[in-house]
């Protein structure tokens, strides 16, 4: 049997050979040439894709191998799957988090930090905010040189533009920090955010951040609204001041989809 070429469906381009005689399965060869022609651009972010029975008809084979071949593309995290409409390609990234919009104010700029980012992006931004104090955990209290158990400030924050949750924050306050910057405890704390508040109340802030990747958990992949195949990028972030004391600890977990990170040298 000689290997089935696809032919040109009216309307739609055609995807290219299966090889029958491959070892290569079928729906991973129609997954290569999907992938092949998202990368190269062909297929552009936010196109959908020929439907299943579109696809089965290109390829000559059942539903079954079609669903793998998407189920794969998926996985991979270039395309996204809406019920009753279709497969369609993936977003890039929309955000783009640069460093200087943190801790290092900009010069007649009332925002800072995820505010700026949002503002560069010509986006709407939308903030949840829950604080608590709660007894400090094990690795939190070894961050801010604190006895474990020690009361610390906690502020959620769940942070959004375009209609889109975009990252998950959660940042930790020792109590000696909250005395001299009481408005940590506000939902709102005002023009230039925690980093401005900080240093009011006399501190001259230093940073760094660690970042790594991983698949989220099934509830942040909810609150995160991100499907199937989409990591998450996860920072750490230590705020100090001029003597090397702990200010704030503060993990972030950001949609990898919808966010690039940009540092400065």
């Amino acid at each position: 049997m000689a290997p089935v070429v696809a032919t040109r469906q009216p309307g739609m381009q055609c995807m290219g050979p299966i090889d029958r005689f491959s070892p290569v399965p079928a729906y991973r060869q129609i997954a290569d040439v999907l992938r092949g022609q998202i990368s190269a651009g062909e297929v552009t972010p936010g196109e959908k894709l020929p439907s299943e029975r579109e696809l089965c008809e290109t390829y000559d084979v059942d539903r079954g191998v079609v669903r793998r071949a998407l189920a794969l593309l998926q996985a991979w995290g270039l395309i996204v799957t809406e019920h009753g409409r279709g497969a369609f390609v993936r977003i890039h990234p929309a955000l783009r988090r640069i460093a200087r919009n943190r801790v290092e104010a900009t010069r007649g700029r009332r925002w800072r930090g995820f505010y700026a980012d949002v503002e560069d992006a010509g986006l709407a931004p939308s903030v949840t905010t829950e604080i608590r104090r709660q007894a400090a955990p094990k690795a939190i209290a070894e961050e801010l040189g604190v006895p474990e158990g020690s009361e610390v400030v906690v502020r959620d924050r769940v942070m959004g533009a375009g209609g889109e949750t975009l990252l998950l924050s959660t940042s930790y306050f020792p109590d000696n920090v909250v005395e001299r910057a009481p408005r940590l405890e506000e939902p709102d704390t005002g023009p230039g955010g925690m980093f401005t508040l900080l240093e009011e109340a006399g501190y001259e802030l230093h940073q760094e951040e660690a970042v790594s990747a991983r698949m989220p958990l099934p509830e942040e992949a909810r609150a995160l609204q991100i499907g199937p195949g989409t990591p998450v990028m996860r920072i750490l972030r230590r705020i100090f001041d001029q003597n090397g004391e702990p200010l704030e600890v503060c993990e972030m977990l950001l949609a990898a989809d919808r966010y690039e990170l940009v540092y400065n040298p």
